[in-house]
């Protein structure tokens, strides 16, 4: 469904990808501000961040292996299916981060950089 003057379909391919470079820019600034002042806690989110990120990449060239059928890539509601697919992608990478230990990622990244800077 296009919006008169509007191509919407357009837009949120543009508003995505920009969340998505925004996310990663933000987790490369939290990682990069973790110091000697750095709390555990603060550092245990950044890993999580991190872990979170990791996982939704997986998922993301997990699902560009699967085939579709040619008629499925043409038109506004595709661009809206990969949109929305993509944030529920994002979701599962933070719930898979969420519960228990994840893949351990978090864990270990945070125990190396808690010995890296002496925390």
């Amino acid at each position: 469904m296009a919006i008169t003057g509007i191509d919407t379909s357009s837009y949120y391919s543009d508003y995505y990808k920009k969340a998505s470079d925004a996310s990663a820019n933000a987790l490369e600034k939290t990682l990069g501000k973790v110091d000697k002042d750095t709390t555990e806690e603060e550092l245990m989110s950044a890993c999580k961040e991190f872990e979170a990120y990791f996982i939704e990449q997986i998922y993301k060239g997990m699902e560009k292996t699967i085939m579709k059928a040619d008629d499925d890539e043409s038109g506004e509601a595709s661009q809206y299916m990969d949109y929305f697919g993509d944030m529920q992608i994002e979701a599962y990478a933070k719930k898979a981060t969420d519960q228990g230990d994840g893949i351990g990622l978090a864990k270990q990244l945070f125990e190396q950089m808690k010995r890296n800077y002496g925390l």
